[in-house]
Order: structure tokens, then C-alpha cells, then sequence
């Protein structure tokens, strides 16, 4: 939709000028005439030409955006009015515009899901069709309290996994980093110092003198092999034949994989719960839920579940043939089929592994901390032993 920028002044004959998106040109005066305002001029804005990697929103800003719109729909502000003051104070400056044109399309006749539909960056399909349901079935505000609960849990799951992640992967980095520098610059000294003395020199000193030769004749062209690699693999995993097969190994790994798992029952379950207890259509809501699942083994799992309820079965039959539900999980949810409380048997599932997620990540990273300071004891100290060994030799020589 074109954005055009408009000077004119109010009735009282005080200068207005802005932006606003539109079809054309007159659909824009006629908004303008209807907010009172007497048109000057109107001319078509040239679009900005810009290169951005990403939207520059993290989720946490559009979580609370939710929690603050939800508030003050709640309070009984009119909906302009709330977005206005919104864009006014947030310190994101990208999301700030975008709240801004979401207003703008508002103030245009847009419906409310229509207009955040227009940045499918920053609010998903599930964000919109929430929106959509609460707009039609008149409780706005109840939805987004439900979407800005949604929205919080989801995000603490995803700061639980993350933080399980960094702590070890900074140990793993600088471990490696030590290695290499160690084996580029350290252990060369020792090398012109043995190569002076001409004596044999022990097995492991001589594996490790010739590893060091061989990384620093090599060092460029393996760095160009590993940055070549990792993009390799990167184009592999976003194709749909490796991204599945990647999927399949994490749900596989030891420790790592359980704590995947529960990570993707409780994204279906919260997921698909919330969007059923908010008025979405079960066929409708697991379309949605596939797209969010995070893991294309679920994904998979959820559409043919979507053609199992078209075809008149339940959705238990193709979450069970994943392997990734637990028994518990697809019996809790053919219970919820049954009773037709789906929706909070859903909730209670993702609230138990919500605490199961807690325990993986503790059970994560209470092993793999040990295991990497251990490897990087064994590796660093070896190639400092395998360097004094020869002096121990020729000491008890001398």
C-alpha cells in the first residue's frame, strides 16, 4: 500500500501535516475530510531504499507492546488512542513506526487484525487470527491478556533454553581458542628448543609438534574449509529435506534432545490451547500451531492431524506416531477430544511441561559444564605434558 504525505489545517485553522498508508490518493482526502481536516496538498511518498538484516524488534519489545495495548483496551481507552500513546513512548524506534502505521490503518477503516497483518515480521499468524477472533466474538481486550500471557511464557521457555546454552558454549569457544593459539604460537617456541638439543623425542611431543606444523602451515586454508563448511551446512539445514533430517537428530541426541521435546509440547500445547480457548476454528488453529511449532518432526505431525479431523478421526492418532509425545501427552488430549475441554487440558499440559523444561535445563547444564571443563583439561594439560616430557628425559640424563 503506498504511503502519501499530506498538508492541511483544522477547522480552527491550525497547520496539520503528516504520513499516512492508502490506496489512492482520494481514499486519503476522504479520511482527512472525515477527521475534520482541510486539505492542502497530497503527494505520493518516494519509498526508502534500505538493506536490514532482520526487523531490529526482539520479541520481549512486541510481549510488552501486548501487555500495555492489553491494559489500556482493558481500561476502556479507545483503540486510536492507545496505539497513538503507545508508538509515543516506546524507546524501539522500528517497532514504534510500526505500531504507528498500524494506527494509521486503523484510523483508515482497517480493522484492527488487518492492519497488524500488514507486518508479518514483527506479529505472526497466530498473533493476527487471535486478534481476528477477539474482534469477532467482542472480547479484544480478553484475547489480548490471553495473547500477552502467551506471549510471556513463551518467551520465558525460550530464555530458560538459551541461557542453558550460553554458558557452555563460551567455555567450548574459548577452550578451542586457547588450543589453536597454543598450537600456533606457544609450541613452536618448544619446538626450536628440542630441534637445538637433538635428541629423540617422545611419541606424544612429536604428535603434537607435528599437529602444530601442520595448523600453522595450514591455518588459512582450514579457516576458509570451516567458514565454507558452516555455510554449507546452513544452506543444507533451511532446505526442507535437511531441515527435517536436522530435526529428527536434535530429538534424537542424548540430554539435549529430551530437553527439545519438551520444549516442543509445550509450544503445541500452549500454542494450539490458546488459540482454541480464544475462538479459533480446531482446523484453523492447527494450521497455525504447524507453522509455530518450531520443529518440523511436530509440524509434520500437526498437518497430518489436520487431515485426520477432516477425514472425522481425533488428532491422537498422528501425534503418537512421531515418537515425540509422550503417552500421557496424546491420552490427556484424547480425554480433551472426548469431554470437549480441549483447550484447558491443553493449558494444564503446557503448564506441567513448562516445569519439565525447567528440569531439562538444569539436567543440561549440570552435565555438559562438567564434560567441556573436563575435555579442555585434558586437551590444554596434555599438550603443556607433552612439552616438559623431554625436559624430564633430558634432565635425568644430565
Amino acid at each position: 500500500m503506498p504511503v502519501f504525505e499530506y498538508k492541511g489545517k483544522t477547522i480552527a485553522g491550525a497547520p496539520v501535516q503528516g504520513t499516512m498508508k492508502a490506496n489512492k490518493k482520494e481514499d486519503l482526502e476522504r479520511i482527512l475530510r472525515q477527521n475534520r481536516i482541510l486539505v492542502k496538498s497530497i503527494t505520493k511518498k518516494a519509498p526508502d531504499i534500505q538493506i536490514r538484516f532482520g526487523t531490529g524488534i526482539k520479541r520481549i519489545e512486541v510481549s510488552r507492546f501486548t501487555r500495555q495495548f492489553a491494559t489500556m483496551i482493558g481500561a476502556g481507552l479507545p483503540m486510536v488512542q492507545c496505539l497513538d500513546i503507545l508508538s509515543s513512548q516506546m524507546e524501539n524506534k522500528e517497532l514504534a513506526k510500526i505500531v504507528s502505521q498500524v494506527k494509521d490503518g486503523v484510523q483508515g477503516g482497517a480493522t484492527l487484525s488487518d492492519a497488524l497483518s500488514r507486518h508479518p515480521k514483527v506479529f505472526d499468524p497466530l498473533y493476527t487470527n487471535m486478534v481476528e477472533a477477539g474482534e469477532v466474538g467482542g472480547a479484544l481486550d480478553a484475547i489480548l491478556v490471553r495473547l500477552a500471557l502467551y506471549r510471556e511464557k513463551s518467551d520465558q521457555i525460550i530464555r530458560k533454553v538459551k541461557g542453558a546454552m550460553v554458558y557452555p558454549s563460551v567455555i567450548a569457544v574459548v577452550a578451542t581458542l586457547v588450543t589453536i593459539g597454543m598450537l600456533i604460537w606457544i609450541v613452536p617456541t618448544f619446538a626450536k628448543m628440542f630441534g637445538g638439543v637433538g635428541a629423540e623425542l617422545p611419541a606424544p611431543t612429536q604428535i603434537v609438534l607435528s599437529l602444530s606444523h601442520f595448523l600453522k602451515s595450514n591455518f588459512l586454508y582450514l579457516l576458509i574449509g570451516s567458514v565454507g563448511a558452516l555455510i554449507a551446512f546452513i544452506w543444507w539445514k533451511k532446505t526442507p529435506a535437511g531441515a527435517l533430517l536436522f530435526d529428527k537428530f536434535l530429538l534424537r541426541t542424548p540430554v539435549f534432545g529430551n530437553l527439545v521435546r519438551k520444549s516442543s509440547i509445550t509450544r503445541f500445547s500452549r500454542t494450539l490451547g490458546t488459540l482454541l480457548a480464544s475462538g479459533v476454528s480446531i482446523l484453523e488453529a492447527l494450521e497455525i500451531t504447524a507453522k509455530t511449532a518450531g520443529n518440523l518432526v511436530v509440524a509434520k505431525a500437526i498437518k497430518k492431524s489436520v487431515l485426520s479431523i477432516a477425514e472425522g478421526d481425533t488428532i491422537t492418532g498422528p501425534l503418537k506416531e512421531t515418537g515425540v509425545f509422550p503417552p500421557m501427552v496424546t491420552q490427556m488430549v484424547g480425554v480433551g477430544e472426548k469431554t470437549g475441554g480441549l483447550d484447558e487440558m491443553l493449558n494444564k499440559i503446557a503448564d506441567f511441561y513448562d516445569e519439565e523444561v525447567d528440569e531439562a535445563v538444569t539436567a543440561l547444564t549440570s552435565i555438559i559444564e562438567p564434560i567441556i571443563i573436563v575435555v579442555m583439561g585434558v586437551v590444554i594439560g596434555g599438550i603443556l605434558i607433552a612439552m616438559y616430557l623431554p625436559m624430564f628425559d633430558i634432565i635425568g640424563k644430565i
